[in-house]
């Protein structure tokens, strides 16, 4: 109990404090260096691994546990620093690497294996250690997802105002969401964790298709979002996608990440080139653009893309309606959804999960408050691709400042099969 606070919030914050501590922790108060790996992602050729090297101060006192020790051990993560021209070891199987942090003290691991990884699990070691004039006195154990061969899809998925309710576009609801809520106050969109636990598993429920997450937030909210997946049984993925906002006393505002979403992607579509991809934003910020840049560069290789409407500004609407005619060109599939359901049912027409994980998607749905089901628009696109943008325009405007529409845009070429449309109909109305 926190003196003077009521015990339900009390609680939050002890557990919150408790939560952005744990870096801190990891050096058992000793002080000193610390190498601090967030999860990697890569293929049976090539694998990819992020992480960090501090420096903090040691912890005093007798490191009993409690409310005052994370109070120690949070005013040591607000203190430690980044530690430049660290030089990292890396070894993974009987491949070894070494890499130098930049200015802040990040490090980036690229290596190209020389063996191939056991294929009886998802998860990888990759051993650390900084080298010094004590040899490998400080170490660290990554962790390196790469999908097994059953995989079918790989999904790129935003995280802000996609999976969870940060305001993006609304810059005061972010700020107060990222930093001044914990990971159980943090809402996750109704249905999107079954959705995301769906396309983990595919059509055939045993796919294990990874799911890659980006962000604009800062790392330091790293193991705040693990927490939040964790809480509401979100598939892991091999990395959250986060960047350094350097912000400091002289520079109060974070930098600008041009380019930073884009990069990932072409960068995913690289490593994994035998296999489709579906795409996940929202059109709050810049999601639509860049999708839509990502499919002119790649045709062929985006399955889907699902957009959730967040926002109602007509400049908005016209990125939307790019994106439709450059998604009805190349033979892409592209859903502006109001809802996580119809998301998940569209995916199910075109096998991209199986129709059995529907009742899972409305029953979370349901009993997160959104108990309604909206139908569904749906827009075919013609050769030209510019049909599609008209009738999504025609859409929006009918639908005013009204709650978004559910909209299918689906190139012409493309058409669910009646078995496929119908299982998803029977689970739609076994619900209802």
């Amino acid at each position: 109990m926190i003196k003077g606070i009521p015990g339900k919030i009390a609680r939050v914050i002890r557990g919150l404090l408790h939560l952005v501590a744990r870096p801190a922790r990891s050096d058992r108060g000793r002080g000193g260096f610390i190498i601090q790996p967030y999860r990697g992602y890569g293929s049976p050729e090539e694998i990819f691994l992020m992480g960090r090297v501090f420096k903090q101060s040691s912890r005093p006192g007798s490191g009993k546990g409690g409310l005052g020790r994370d109070l120690i051990d949070f005013g040591r993560r607000l203190l430690r620093r980044g530690v430049s021209g660290a030089v990292i070891k890396a070894r993974f199987g009987n491949t070894e690497q070494e890499t130098v942090t930049d200015p802040d003290g990040y490090f980036w691991i690229h290596m190209r294996l020389a063996q191939s990884p056991p294929t009886d699990r998802l998860w990888h070691g990759m051993n650390l250690a900084l080298k010094s004039s004590e040899e490998n006195a400080v170490q660290a154990q990554g962790e390196v997802f790469i999908p097994p061969r059953e995989a079918r899809n790989v999904v790129i998925s935003d995280i802000d105002d996609t999976v969870v309710f940060t305001g993006v576009a609304n810059k005061a609801a972010m700020l107060w969401r990222l930093f001044l809520q914990g990971a159980e106050s943090r809402i996750a969109f109704p249905g999107v964790a079954s959705f995301y636990r769906a396309l983990h598993r595919g059509r055939s429920g045993g796919e294990l298709n990874p799911i890659l997450y980006v962000s604009r937030g800062p790392w330091s909210l790293y193991e705040v979002l693990e927490e939040f997946f964790h809480i509401h049984r979100i598939p892991v993925g091999p990395i959250l996608f986060l960047r350094e906002w350097g912000m400091t006393l002289y520079r109060p505002l974070p930098r600008r990440a041009k380019g930073h979403k884009l990069t990932l992607v072409r960068n995913m579509l690289s490593l994994y080139p035998d296999r489709p991809f579906i795409l996940i934003g929202d059109s709050g910020q810049h999601d639509p653009e860049i999708y839509a840049q990502v499919v002119r560069e790649h045709p062929g290789r985006i399955e889907s893309i699902y957009i959730r409407n967040v926002s109602r500004n007509a400049r908005r609407n016209r990125a939307i309606e790019d994106l439709a005619r450059e998604v009805t060109r190349t033979g892409s599939t592209l859903f502006l959804a109001a809802d996580s359901f119809a998301m998940a049912e569209h995916a199910a027409e075109h096998g991209f999960i199986s129709p059995k994980s529907l009742p899972e998607v409305l029953r979370e749905k349901r009993a997160q408050g959104e108990p309604s089901l909206k139908p569904v628009r749906r827009v075919r696109g013609g050769r030209s691709g510019g049909v599609g943008g008209d009738a999504v325009r025609e859409v929006l405007q009918e639908a005013g400042n009204d709650s978004p529409p559910n909209v299918a845009i689906d190139p012409e070429k493309i058409n669910p099969g009646p078995e496929s449309r119908s299982r998803v109909r029977d689970e739609r109305s076994d619900q209802e």
